[in-house]
């Protein structure tokens, strides 16, 4: 079967948080997410509001990764791959579907998201090698924002 892009069901919530507790490198689980204020209900009304928009990789009948993006600001919010599913295509073709979306639905003219600054992360060269630029801002964790180029 080929692997297919679509949209996130409402059904498929609870998976986001079990793919984003497996990832490889930076895994979040449910508590963590919690105390960012990171819920099931809470993504749940983004999406219903369309506030987020969210899309699910599946090489099979099972989403092993997602890319959440937010209408408003432009933020690609998250991008997650389930460890042992790197390196096949999912993460760049979500994040190409994200950025369409960001530019050609939301009308962003900034399309932008913050990751690790440590080179050794896959994600630093990943978002690189995609056309991404810091700008020289971080927040508080210390991670950089980058921007599309």
């Amino acid at each position: 079967m080929k692997d297919s892009i679509r949209p996130t069901r409402i059904d498929e919530i609870s998976r986001l948080f079990e793919i984003r507790a497996t990832t490889r490198e930076n895994a979040i689980g449910r508590a963590r997410l919690a105390e960012l204020g990171i819920t099931p209900d809470s993504i749940r009304s983004a999406l219903q509001a369309g506030e987020m928009h969210s899309w699910v990789a599946l090489p099979g009948e099972h989403a092993v990764a997602f890319c959440s993006v937010a209408d408003r600001s432009g933020e690609v919010l998250v991008l997650a791959v389930q460890a042992g599913f790197e390196g096949r295509g999912l993460g760049r073709a979500l994040l190409q579907t994200a950025v369409k979306h960001l530019r050609e639905v939301a009308g962003c003219e900034r399309i932008w998201l913050m990751a690790g600054v440590d080179p050794t992360l896959r994600s630093h060269g990943f978002y690189r090698a995609q056309g991404w630029r810091p700008s020289g801002r971080r927040d508080e964790s210390g991670d950089e924002e980058l921007n599309l180029a």
